[in-house]
């Protein structure tokens, strides 16, 4: 099976690319995603090796910051056993998990973040999931050619 790409979504107030890069190795867990497909995703779909592009939601500029790749597939996310956790599930439990998280592990934090303006604007990335009207998925598959097309625009 060939390597696939995604787009994790994040609230920098929550979580920033800076966290993680103040992590310990650059590592941390993708914890707290608590919808069902996004979940699927991390689940059935994601696997250890896959690269993660890192999006700055509910902040001013929407951007791609950075880009990642998973260095440990999914497992049982342990805030939904959490009562004292704001994604705490008490239907889920840990004989039978709800939802799961996996690692990743910063590659690059852009110098210059990639702004949806701009995303918007660029042709090759017309097909991105993050661009298409009522996609609000937090987790989300993104095509090689646009993988290497961000890339591009972050590493230049």
């Amino acid at each position: 099976m060939s390597k696939r790409y995604w787009l994790f979504k994040s609230d920098p107030d929550e979580f920033s690319i800076e966290d993680l890069k103040n992590s310990k190795d650059k590592t941390a867990c993708w914890d707290g995603v608590r919808n069902y497909q996004a979940r699927n995703f991390i689940r059935d779909e994601i696997k250890k090796g896959e690269g993660v592009l890192f999006y700055h939601s509910n902040t001013d500029p929407l951007a791609i910051t950075g880009y990642c790749k998973v260095v440990r597939e999914n497992y049982p996310d342990d805030t939904q056993f959490d009562p004292k956790n704001k994604h705490f599930d008490s239907k889920s439990k840990p004989d039978s998990p709800t939802w799961v998280m996996v690692d990743i592990r910063l590659v690059k934090k852009f110098k210059n973040p990639i702004h949806l303006t701009s995303i918007k604007k660029n042709p090759k990335l017309k097909g991105l999931k993050l661009v298409k009207k009522g996609n609000r998925l937090s987790v989300m598959p993104v095509t090689k050619a646009e993988w290497d097309e961000i890339l591009k625009l972050g590493n230049g």
